[in-house]
Formats: structure tokens, C-alpha cells, sequence
């Protein structure tokens, strides 16, 4: 088991997801090689639900500023990440950004981010 897949495996079991009891959990790579993890957080208005992959990438852009290189998504089904966490992840994608979607089951898909999320709007197109 990879460290990745072990880390965000263990952050769903600490989800915060008393409507959907959907637990996800997220742990990304920064360039550095530090790792961040993340998990699903719930609120009852839904609409300031965040997401694990989100958290992860918060925690990590809060204390580093830095390009994200490897991002694993774990939830029991094996969901890849929403719409909004793919807009997220975009503004600090590293070019060669690897996408693995994990399962219980131990499924892996591994995905560029680049072909999960193509002509990602990203901040190249505020900055010309």
C-alpha cells in the first residue's frame, strides 16, 4: 500500500459526515515532498460543506506556498473529485499532476490531471 493511499485512507475515517455519510479522504504531495491530508467536512446548510481534497490542499497552500504534484482521492466507491475540487487543484496543479482514485477494495485509477480536468481554467489566464 502506498503511503498516499495508507494517509488519505486513514483521513476518511475521520470525516465529518453526519448527512451524506460519505467518507472521503485526500492526501496530496507537495513539491517539497511534504504531505498534506484532508478529509470531508459537512455542515448543515450543505452549501459550506468542504470537501476532503479541498481541506488537504487549504491546510497545505496555508503554511506552503508551492505547486501540488501527486493528489490521491480515497472513498469507499472510488469517486474521483467533484467539479470544484478539480477547479481548486487547477490553481496549483504542477504541470504533471497525478490523479490516483482509490476504493476499498484497493481499485486504483491514476489519471493526469491534465485528461481529469482539460482546459482547466487556471490563473495563467488572469496573469497574461
Amino acid at each position: 500500500m502506498s503511503e498516499l493511499r495508507k494517509l488519505a485512507a486513514e483521513a476518511s475515517k475521520k470525516a465529518y459526515s453526519p448527512y451524506s455519510k460519505a467518507l472521503v479522504g485526500a492526501a496530496i504531495k507537495m513539491q517539497s515532498g511534504k504531505i498534506y491530508t484532508g478529509c470531508n467536512i459537512e455542515n448543515s446548510s450543505f452549501g459550506g460543506t468542504v470537501c476532503a481534497e479541498r481541506v488537504a490542499i487549504f491546510k497545505a497552500i496555508s503554511e506552503q506556498k508551492e505547486k501540488i504534484t501527486e493528489i490521491y482521492v480515497y472513498t469507499k466507491e472510488g469517486w474521483p473529485p467533484c467539479g470544484m475540487c478539480r477547479q481548486v487543484i487547477s490553481e496549483f496543479a504542477d504541470p504533471n499532476l497525478m490523479v490516483i482514485i482509490g476504493d476499498e477494495a484497493g481499485n486504483e485509477k491514476k489519471i493526469k490531471f491534465s485528461d481529469l480536468m482539460p482546459l482547466s481554467f487556471t490563473p495563467d489566464h488572469l496573469l497574461k
